[in-house]
C-alpha cells in the first residue's frame, strides 16, 4: 500500500512537471490534466495489491502503460516503475512459476511490439528526419539500438530479480525450517541424555540403598536376638538401624526430587561393564589410569577426611570421571589436577586442566548435565567454565 501511494504522489508530481513544461511526444498537446492523473491513478494504485494478485496486477499495469502511451500522457517514468515493480512481484510472489514465467514472458513480448510499432511511427512521421543528428551512427539505427538496448536491461531487470528474490525466500524459509529441526533434534538428544543420566543414577543409588537395607535388616536380627540379654548392644544396633534409615531415605529424597523435576520419555539403556558403586576409594585408581593415557594429572586430598553417604561418593567418583575423560579426548590439555577437599560444611570436588578452556563432552555435550543432575540429587551446586589463565575446570560441592 504505502508503494503504491509512493508511485501515485509520484505520477501526480510528474505530470505537474511535464504538463509546466510542454514537454509532450510528437508535438501534441497532450490530454487534459484530470485524465493525466488518471491515468497515474490506473498504474499506480493496483500495485496496493501486488502480492496478494501478482498476475492481474501485472495485465492491469501493463494495460495502463500502453493506454497512457497511447494518450499521450507525457510521464513515462513513473509507469515505467509502476511496470518494473508488477513484473518484479510476479517473479517474487507468484506460488505457480510455470504461469509466472508465462506472464512476464508474454508481457515483455508485448511491450517489445508496443516499443517496435512506436518506433516505426516515429521514424514514419515528419519529426522522425533526426535533423542535426551528429554521431557517427545511422541516426535510425542508433534510435533503434537505443530503445532496444535499454529495454532489453529493463525488462531483463525485473524479469531476474524477482526470481532471485523467489528463490532467496525459498532459501531462507529452509534455512528456517532446517535450523527449527536442528533445534527439536537438540532438544530431543538432550532429553534423552538427561533420562539416561538419571537412569544411571537410579542405578547406582539402587546399589547403595540395597546396602543400607540389608544393613538395617541384619542390625535388626541382630537387636531382637540380645535384646534380652545385652540391652546396651540392643540399643547400639537399634542406633545404627536409625541412623541406616535416615542415611537411606535422604539419598532417596533427593534421587525422586530429580527424577519426578521433570517427566520422561522413553527411558534409554544405561551403558554396562562399569563397577556398580564405585566411590571415593576408587579415584586414585581412576587418576591412575588417566596417566596412562599420557596426561600428568595430580591427586591430592584436602581436609581431613571423614565417611560420606555413599550415593555423594558415586557422584564424586562419576564427575571425576566424566571431567578426565573429557580433558583426554577434548582439552588437548597437558596436565591436569584433581582435588578432593572435606571442608567444614561441605565435600568439594575439583578437575581443572590447562586445555584450550572449552567445554567439550565425549557426548556431544552431555557430560556437563549429568554433572548437574548428580550433583541436584544431593542439593549441591556445580561450577563449569573456563579458567582465568587458561584451561577448564569443573568444581562440584556436596554439603555435609
Amino acid at each position: 500500500m504505502w508503494l503504491a501511494l509512493g508511485v501515485l504522489v509520484g505520477s501526480v508530481v510528474v505530470n505537474l512537471l511535464v504538463r509546466s513544461m510542454g514537454a509532450y511526444a510528437q508535438g501534441v498537446s497532450g490530454p487534459p490534466l484530470v485524465e493525466q492523473l488518471l491515468w497515474g491513478a490506473a498504474v499506480s494504485l493496483p500495485l496496493a495489491v501486488r502480492r496478494r494478485y501478482p498476475m492481474t496486477v501485472l495485465l492491469v499495469v501493463s494495460a495502463a502503460f500502453i493506454g497512457g502511451q497511447a494518450r499521450h500522457i507525457g510521464d513515462n517514468l513513473v509507469p515505467s516503475i509502476a511496470l518494473f515493480s508488477a513484473i518484479y512481484t510476479v517473479g517474487a510472489w507468484s506460488q505457480d512459476r510455470g504461469r509466472a514465467r508465462l506472464a512476464r514472458i508474454g508481457v515483455i513480448v508485448v511491450m517489445f511490439g508496443w516499443l517496435g510499432f512506436n518506433v516505426s511511427r516515429f521514424m514514419l512521421s515528419p519529426s522522425g528526419s533526426f535533423e542535426g543528428a551528429l554521431g557517427p551512427l545511422d541516426p535510425v539505427l542508433a534510435s533503434v539500438l537505443y530503445g532496444v538496448a535499454f529495454n532489453v536491461l529493463f525488462f531483463l531487470s525485473a524479469y531476474y530479480f524477482g526470481g532471485t528474490a523467489w528463490l532467496s525466500a525459498r532459501r531462507k524459509e529452509e534455512l528456517e525450517r532446517r535450523a527449527e529441526e536442528l533445534r527439536r533434534s537438540q532438544e530431543q538428544n538432550m532429553r534423552g541424555a538427561v533420562v539416561a543420566e538419571r537412569v544411571r543414577i537410579a542405578r547406582d543409588l539402587h546399589d547403595v540403598v540395597a546396602h543400607h537395607v540389608s544393613v538395617m535388616g541384619v542390625q535388626a536380627g541382630a537387636a531382637r536376638r540380645v535384646l534380652d540379654r545385652d540391652v546396651e548392644l540392643a540399643r547400639s544396633a537399634l542406633q545404627t538401624v536409625e541412623d541406616t534409615a535416615r542415611t537411606a531415605i535422604g539419598e532417596l529424597r533427593g534421587l525422586l526430587g530429580v527424577l519426578r523435576a521433570e517427566p520422561a520419555g522413553d527411558v534409554l539403556g544405561a551403558s554396562g561393564g562399569e563397577t556398580s558403586s564405585p566411590g571415593l576409594d576408587q579415584v586414585p585408581e581412576l587418576v591412575t589410569m588417566t596417566r596412562s593415557a599420557g596426561l600428568e594429572v595430580k591427586h591430592g586430598v584436602y581436609g581431613d577426611p571423614r565417611p560420606v553417604p555413599e550415593g555423594v561418593a558415586v557422584s564424586v567418583y562419576r564427575i571425576v570421571q566424566e571431567a578426565l575423560t573429557n580433558v583426554v579426548k577434548h582439552a588437548g590439555a597437558g596436565t591436569a589436577d584433581v582435588r578432593l577437599r572435606f571442608l567444614e560444611t561441605a565435600l568439594e570436588v575439583e578437575v581443572a586442566d590447562d586445555g584450550r578452556g572449552v567445554s567439550a563432552s565425549s557426548d556431544g555435550g552431555f557430560g556437563l548435565v549429568g554433572m548437574r543432575e548428580r550433583v541436584a540429587v544431593h542439593g549441591g551446586t556445580l561450577e563449569a567454565g573456563p579458567r582465568r589463565d587458561g584451561g577448564f575446570r569443573v568444581r562440584a560441592r556436596f554439603p555435609a
